[in-house]
Parts: structure tokens; C-alpha cells; sequence
């Protein structure tokens, strides 16, 4: 038994160095966050075991988008019992801006850092206006959730920013005008790619304005527009559509993004999810 020893050391040696490269050459070796939009329905109906379902893939970073009809500090608690937490949460544009106190306390019950907003209202195209009035709102609203709450807010784009402005587009005016200091960004992938801009072109210009990002994948053969909408079955495996998630995770995590989170508006979301996990921790550097 002694002189087997040896050959058991060298043998776990080899295996842990073997598990340590696969490691090392993943390029999205970590779980994924989700985003609660992805899981709507059936958080509504029931929170506690839908969080088991999501517990049970190995989720524990949650962004939510709703309070799903319970309190902030039921959801924590629910999430406590389940080693889970909320990084981000999302909040609608009217009540970012009339609610701000009470935004700023369920954000700090959950536990979360950052708070989102995700539509700006607007009727027909997004015009400069549009913008001016966005830069405005963000500025300081972003100030009071970080000076009195110590939360960091965030804007997700969704497509229609993009329309042209001067040497680029009011996206890139609102991202210029803002002060970093009190706003950030959540970029969604596909609302980037949808409109025709570049995520990797945008992240490499922007660096760490960019804090967390919506992954998905769109439909091949789909055109896209600056609607900031598309039908929910174009929403497709990760991996299997147009966008090139590999070169738009290097150039993710070159900007220092914090949070990557899934989200998902097919119907068939519960089929697809745990595909887009594997692609993931599939992918390597």
C-alpha cells in the first residue's frame, strides 16, 4: 500500500493539473446570471419554486425586473435560504424618476449594487430631444442613488438609441454626456446588434461605462431595425444565431463588465437556458 501512494499523489496531481488548464483555457468558465424577466410567468405564480429551479442549474446571481407581487426583503429572504443574491434591479422609467426613494430602498433591501432602467418613453423615433431630456433625467437621478443609497445606476439600451447624430448616434451622445460618475450602462447584445451597431466595436470604445450585460442570441435571417422590438421566437439558443458571443465576451471582459446575465423572451426559454449555459462553459479561449 505505501509504494502505491506515490502513484496516487501523481495521479491527483495530474488530474487537478489537467481540470486547472481546462480552467484556465475556458473563456466563460463561471455561471451565468439570469435576468427575472426570462422567468416572468412563472415567478409570478411561484417565486419560492421557481428560485428552486433556477438554484438547482447552479443560478445564484439574480437581476430582477419586478417585485412579482412580494416585498423586497421577502424576495432577499427567499434568496438567502437558497445561498442566492440580487446584484441588479430593474425599475420602469416613471417610477425611476417619481419613486427614486422607494427604488433606492428595495434596491438596498435586496442587496443589490446596481439599478436599471431598461425603456425610455418616446413616441415614434427617439430624437435628440428625446436624448437631451434622457441625459438630463439620468444625471440626476444617477446622482441621488449614489450619493444616498451608494447604488450605482445603469441604462439598458434597446435599439431604437441608435439613430444617427453627428459622427455617430444619440447612443453614443447619451454615453457622452452623461456623467460617469453617476451613470453607467447594462449593454443587451442583441438590441445592439439588432439596429446594426457593433458590441464589440461599442465596448471597446467605451470600456467600463459598460458595468453589466444581457446575453442573447438573435434568429438567423432576421433583419433588424430601431423599433426595439422583434418578435419573442427570434430570441434563439446562444450560439446558434448571428451574433459572435465569443469575440463580444473577450471584448465584455477587456471593458471590465461585472455582470453577464441571461435573458431569454422565447417561449420555449426553459428549453433553451440550460443550452446557452452549456455553449458557454463550452467556449474557450
Amino acid at each position: 500500500m505505501k509504494r502505491s501512494l506515490p502513484v496516487l499523489i501523481v495521479f491527483f496531481l495530474m488530474l487537478s493539473s489537467h481540470l486547472f488548464s481546462q480552467t484556465q483555457n475556458a473563456l466563460f468558465p463561471e455561471m451565468p446570471g439570469m435576468v427575472s424577466y426570462t422567468y416572468r410567468n412563472s415567478l409570478s405564480k411561484d417565486l419560492p419554486a421557481t428560485l428552486d429551479t433556477l438554484q438547482a442549474m447552479g443560478i445564484t446571481d439574480m437581476e430582477f425586473s419586478s417585485l412579482f407581487g412580494h416585498t423586497a426583503s421577502e424576495i432577499k429572504n427567499e434568496l438567502d435560504k437558497r445561498g442566492m443574491h440580487c446584484s441588479s434591479f430593474g425599475v420602469g422609467y416613471k417610477d425611476l424618476m417619481e419613486k427614486t426613494v422607494t427604488v433606492g430602498e428595495n434596491a438596498k433591501t435586496l442587496g443589490a449594487e446596481f439599478v436599471r432602467v431598461a425603456w425610455i418613453p418616446h413616441d415614434g423615433a427617439f430624437t435628440l430631444a428625446d436624448a437631451e431630456q434622457t441625459i438630463s433625467d439620468f444625471n440626476a437621478v444617477g446622482k441621488v442613488l449614489k450619493e444616498d443609497y451608494g447604488l450605482t445606476f445603469c441604462y439598458h439600451n434597446h435599439g431604437y438609441e441608435f439613430e444617427p447624430h453627428g459622427d455617430g448616434t444619440l447612443f453614443d451622445l447619451i454615453i457622452q454626456e452623461t456623467n460617469p460618475e453617476y451613470v453607467s450602462f447594462e449593454m443587451d447584445i442583441l438590441w445592439t446588434f439588432f439596429p446594426g451597431a457593433d458590441p464589440v466595436a461599442l465596448l471597446t470604445k467605451y470600456g467600463d461605462r459598460f458595468k453589466l450585460m444581457h446575453m442573447k442570441d438573435l434568429k438567423k435571417g432576421v433583419v433588424g431595425n430601431m423599433s426595439g422590438g422583434t418578435p419573442t421566437e427570434n430570441d434563439v439558443t446562444l450560439g446558434t444565431g448571428q451574433l459572435d458571443l465569443p469575440a463580444i465576451i473577450k471584448a465584455a471582459k477587456k471593458a471590465g463588465v461585472q455582470h453577464f446575465y441571461l435573458e431569454d423572451e422565447s417561449p420555449i426559454y426553459y428549453q433553451q437556458i440550460p443550452k446557452s449555459i452549456a455553449y458557454l462553459n463550452s467556449l474557450k479561449k
